[in-house]
């Protein structure tokens, strides 16, 4: 496994790890079209924002809550949580979610660490995470990659992937398009739907990412950098969508 691109210690000083994460996580929605985008996170919102004002002008952005918004978050129309429902049974969302825990199948969990019957710790709960990954396309954002959460067997399946989608034989709508960290951008294109690594940010080498990870790790034969932003997408981070600087305090590096 082998990293191609510039060599991580002359790679560019000018953009910092928060801003290709906005940038990878913005990858997500390019060319779906009119669907509704629910980023859960700061860095994913800026990603949906930005992928709106570039390059998927069709996104429909959200509050979170009950309101359609433009982009400069204003309202522009009502959007009743069973219009809401109708768009994630039917496939016209796409969620980008956090993972408490994942695995190489993206089995997803965030209710809770250890044993059911006694956890550890308690999280969020399931919340609407089965829904949403047997309905509509779902990808993750996890901003510190390691072992905690990259894990072999997750301790809670929250989120279905998709060796338990294909045991069940609910394939039909499911569909993980993309896993952003802080290191590095992951599908599941490898052997059985398995996690593999696509790209990573510059300052970063595969054979850290695969240290991070708790599971063999497949990966494109030569891994590249993630992509460069535009002038004009780095202008629009900086100074449209996140002038106060938010991205740093989530991603440091």
């Amino acid at each position: 496994m082998t990293t191609t691109g510039t060599d991580a210690t002359t790679a560019p000083r000018t953009v910092s790890r928060a801003e290709y994460c906005v940038i990878a996580c913005a990858e997500a929605w390019r060319d779906n079209g009119e669907v509704l985008a629910s980023p859960m996170g700061l860095i994913p919102s800026f990603g949906a924002r930005l992928a709106k004002r570039t390059f998927s002008p069709d996104l429909l952005l959200t509050d979170g809550e009950a309101m359609l918004v433009g982009l400069d978050g204003t309202a522009e129309g009502w959007l009743p949580y069973r219009r809401h429902l109708t768009m994630v049974t039917g496939g016209r969302r796409h969620v980008m979610m956090g993972a408490s825990q994942i695995d190489r199948f993206g089995n997803q969990n965030i209710s809770c660490i250890g044993d059911w019957e006694r956890p550890a710790r308690q999280l969020l709960g399931v919340r609407g995470a089965p829904v949403n990954t047997l309905n509509n396309p779902v990808s993750y954002w996890v901003p510190k990659h390691s072992k905690r959460v990259f894990v072999e067997r997750v301790d809670m399946v929250s989120g279905v992937g998709y060796d338990r989608a294909e045991a069940a034989g609910v394939t039909r709508f499911h569909r993980l398009p993309r896993v952003v960290s802080d290191l590095g951008v992951f599908d599941f294109a490898g052997p059985g739907h398995s996690m593999r690594l696509v790209s990573v940010h510059p300052g970063v080498t595969a054979r850290e990412v695969r240290a991070a990870t708790g599971f063999e790790l497949a990966a494109v034969e030569e891994v590249p950098y993630t992509r460069e932003p535009t002038p004009d997408e780095l202008r629009l981070i900086r100074e449209v969508i996140d002038p106060k600087g938010l991205r740093e305090r989530e991603v440091r590096g």
